[in-house]
């Protein structure tokens, strides 16, 4: 399968995300932010860093790069698409994923490893059991997820919500929130479910000899949808 990562000024994330596609053998290809033509690919990633210095809003230059036109018209053609942390923040500014992404409800940086509840088996969740829970690593200041309420009922009533923040039993409530996200959401899926935006990183979750193998099946279930 052949994913391609395409690099912001500011992406701090790339290689780890690279890193996981070639271990999962996936034949990767880094695609520049002014490159005009996308190689051939079964996946795309918007990787997480700090595009453009996160400038105006996170995301929303690195937004109107050259190379986002591309990758929003493979998008719409069924190609899958996987933003996470400041990718997700990108797909959020093209439109890709509705909703918005604000400071974090105590308006500091996290950092830290945080527990999270599968919602779905779609092309990304396939590897996962539902309600499985895992334990993957958020660095993000903003990265709480709102939208409005009919479009909250509409993600609901379509199963679009990937991910919610949760304990280590599974319990989803405010105490389990760790940037004030809408219904505890940190990851959503687009109406057609090929595009997944997430705040953590799963592509620091794939060796048991610095954290653990929770983020591998997200790339899994990729290769097996």
């Amino acid at each position: 399968m052949k994913s391609s990562v395409i690099i912001f000024p500011g992406s701090n994330c790339d290689r780890d995300i690279a890193v996981a596609l070639e271990k999962l053998q996936f034949k990767n290809t880094m695609v520049w932010h002014k490159d005009t033509e996308l190689p051939k690919s079964d996946l795309i990633v918007l990787p997480g860093g700090f595009s453009y210095g996160d400038y105006l809003r996170s995301g929303a230059i690195a937004a109107k790069s050259k190379i986002l036109d591309e990758v929003i018209r493979a998008a719409n053609s069924g190609c899958l698409v996987l933003g996470i942390c400041n990718g997700f923040q990108i797909l959020i500014e093209t439109g890709l994923i509705k909703g918005a992404l604000l400071r974090n409800k105590n308006l500091k940086f996290i950092n830290k490893d945080v527990y999270l509840k599968v919602n779905n088996s779609n092309f990304f969740c396939n590897k996962y059991q539902k309600d499985q829970i895992i334990q993957l690593n958020i660095a993000h200041n903003e990265g709480n997820y709102f939208t409005s309420e009919k479009h909250l009922e509409e993600i609901k009533e379509k199963n679009l919500i990937a991910f919610q923040y949760c304990d280590e039993k599974g319990l989803v409530n405010d105490d389990n929130n760790p940037n004030g996200s809408l219904y505890n959401i940190a990851g959503i899926l687009s109406s057609k479910k090929n595009i997944l935006g997430m705040m953590p990183h799963p592509e620091r979750m794939i060796n048991n000899m610095i954290s653990n193998e929770d983020g591998i099946n997200i790339f899994s279930s990729i290769l097996n949808r």
